[in-house]
């Protein structure tokens, strides 16, 4: 499968805001780690650098994943949905990708009617 179409981050959809859902994946054990958003810059500098790039709602600016907790998430594969309004990187997680310094941000399910951490902060 190949294709002679350049990719244009302009060519997706985002909300309002102009932005798009982008969920992390582990790229070797498929585990779900993350979802933060991205715009259009963001996945263009991504792409460019290899260093998955995120838009900040709450600081309203760019931060790179890793760039000051060393966590960093290294792009493998770069998707998107078939209705080009959400992302998938596959990543190359190094250490937690939780804020939370657990492994997902993910850790937390409902069972039985109940909450159950699966997880604990790491180190």
């Amino acid at each position: 499968m190949s294709s002679n179409t350049t990719f244009n981050p302009s060519s997706l959809t985002y909300n309002a805001a102009g932005l798009i859902p982008a969920i992390a994946q582990d790229e070797g054990s498929g585990e779900v780690l993350m979802m933060a958003w991205m715009n259009a810059e963001a996945v263009a500098r991504t792409l460019e650098t290899g260093r998955v790039t995120y838009w900040s709602r709450s600081r309203q600016a760019f931060w790179v994943k890793g760039e000051s907790s060393g966590h960093v998430q290294e792009l493998v594969d770069f998707r998107f949905d078939c209705d080009r309004d959400c992302l998938l990187v596959l990543v190359r997680q190094i250490g937690p990708a939780c804020h939370t310094n657990r492994r997902s941000c993910f850790y937390t399910a409902v069972r039985d009617g109940g909450e159950v951490e699966l997880m604990t902060p790491e180190g």
